[in-house]
């Protein structure tokens, strides 16, 4: 080992330097050689002394390391073990619960054949039964045939007109019943509602027509307004799309169009060139540019003086100038914009009546008929048109509403819907408020005489109180009392779903059974 060549190269230094050195210092030498050799021999003692212990710790980890090993192993093992267990058990469990519900299953099949076995009985036992009632109700019906006298078609019809009778009696007698009940509650409130709108709310109505007439100082004057060969009556025709009648009507012009804003810039026009005296093209122009922005000026006026009468606030400028054109529009000789002032008022008061928002209502009232305004000017009927500008300007969903249901072309979504229908309704019903031409009225008479004649049983039929009420006449032997109330209901639906007027037609009738003798 290590320290044996140690040993050995120091001996030989020694004796190398024994030799070298003197004898005197020999002896010292030896001495310095024998104390070295004694430290070496304990230096080799202390050597051996450690390396024995550090294999006896070597052997020691040695041995633990292996126990911790086995030690480890022997954990995991029985790790392994109990989980293997526990599974075995969950298997376990899961096997009993299959073998449980198979064995419902198998009860469960059994009891589903048995029944179905006691139905199949059941349903012979049944089909046999059936087979004897039905031998026993041919016997029967037999019998009843003899003792009656009759057979049994027969007899169900002479059922089936008992019933019907009856049926039609009770349903009489239920729509009398729930009639005059409706009635009876909403008669009275419906009533006062309407009484009192139309007592706060008179608006004066002013009767138009396609004609304007332009009076005139002398009959001198029209032949200053024709011109020379025509031209000035030419110019004005031009400038403003209105015909000029000129006839023998003394001291008077007469000013036609179908447009009444067009009539009203050319009567402007022309009773300002009559002031002036000044006619020819040039001034005839200027005349009408100057009426023009006169008469917008009096719609924007109109449209203003329009949401201040009916208190309504916060409208777009553009529907103000259209709600302010209507000031020139008639509806059966109503003026439009009043009857749209009146709307919203009574629109208003009915809201104010039955505690809804009266500002709303008077709005959706106030708007309803905007679509008149330019209905000559744009395809589509006026409520579309109207409904349309309403979503252009940003109008509230309950006014576009009420504007597209106040004639009933959609549902209305809201109860302010419903009352711009009423007032609608109140406005151009009410004496006075529109005009009618003598055909329209005779043809609105006849057909509603020939919607009542068109029903079996009715004898004749007279419209009267200016087509408000027709009174039909029916032939008592064909119609009973309960029949009268089912056709009563029946030719009112037909003349709503027929016929279009103002108001409400009250249908009467009336039914008479008369008893004639003569004493000889």
């Amino acid at each position: 080992m290590w320290y044996w060549f140690v040993l050995t190269a120091f001996i030989t230094a020694v004796v190398t330097l024994l030799i070298a050195v003197p004898t005197a210092s020999k002896i010292a030498v030896a001495r310095k050689v024998q104390q070295d050799a004694e430290k070496i021999g304990t230096a080799e003692e202390q050597a051996r002394n450690i390396i024995d212990e550090a294999l006896k710790t070597a052997e020691t980890k040695k041995r633990e390391a292996l126990l911790e090993a086995k030690e480890e192993n022997l954990k995991l093992k029985n790790e392994q073990e109990r989980e293997n267990r526990e599974r075995r058990a969950e298997l376990q469990k899961y096997e009993k619960r299959v073998l449980s519900k198979e064995e419902s299953v198998d009860r469960k099949a059994d009891t589903l054949e048995r029944r179905e076995n006691d139905l199949t009985a059941k349903e012979a036992e049944l089909r046999k039964k059936e087979k004897k009632i039905n031998e026993l109700q041919e016997q029967r019906v037999t019998e009843l045939e003899k003792i009656s006298g009759m057979t049994s078609e027969e007899a169900k019809e002479f059922l089936l007109r008992s019933v019907e009778e009856d049926v039609k009696i009770d349903s009489a007698r239920i729509v009398k019943e729930y009639e005059a009940k409706a009635r009876d509650e909403a008669e009275k409130k419906a009533q006062e509602y309407v009484v009192t709108a139309i007592q706060k709310c008179a608006v004066d109505h002013v009767s138009e027509s396609t004609i304007s007439v332009v009076e005139l100082p002398s009959d001198e004057m029209k032949g200053r307004i024709i011109g020379r060969e025509g031209r000035n009556i030419r110019s004005l025709e031009q400038a403003t799309g209105v015909d000029l009648i000129i006839d023998d009507t003394p001291e008077a012009v007469v000013l036609s169009s179908f447009d009444p804003i067009r009539r009203e810039v050319a009567r402007i026009a022309l009773e300002k060139l009559i002031v002036d005296g000044r006619i020819h093209p040039a001034r005839i122009e200027e005349m009408v540019e100057k009426a023009r922005k006169e008469v917008e000026n009096r719609i924007r006026e109109a449209g203003e003086n329009a949401l201040a009468e009916a208190n309504v606030h916060g409208i777009h400028p553009e529907l103000i100038k259209l709600l302010g054109r209507m000031v020139f529009r008639t509806s059966y000789g109503q003026n439009a914009l009043k009857h749209s002032i009146e709307v919203a008022q009574l629109s208003g008061l009915l809201a104010g009546e039955i505690g809804l928002d009266i500002r709303m209502a008077k709005r959706a009232g106030l708007l309803h008929d905007i679509g008149k305004s330019i209905d000559h000017e744009v395809e589509g009927s006026h409520i579309q048109i109207g409904a349309d500008l309403c979503r252009k300007y940003k109008e509230p969903a309950i006014v576009i509403n009420a504007v597209e249901a106040h004639h009933g072309d959609v549902e209305p979504q809201t109860l302010i819907a419903c009352i711009v229908q009423a007032a609608d309704a109140i406005s151009a019903a009410r004496p006075g408020a529109r005009r009618e031409t003598l055909e329209t009225y005779t043809n609105r008479l006849k057909d509603l005489e020939d919607i009542s004649n068109s029903f079996k049983g009715v004898d004749k039929s007279f419209a009267i109180q200016a087509g408000r009420e027709v009174r039909v006449m029916v032939v008592p032997e064909q119609v009973s009392d309960a029949d009268m109330v089912l056709l009563a209901r029946d030719i009112s639906k037909k003349i709503e779903e027929t016929m279009q007027y103002p108001g409400q037609i009250k249908v009467n009738v009336i039914r008479e059974s008369r008893v004639t003798d003569y004493a000889k």
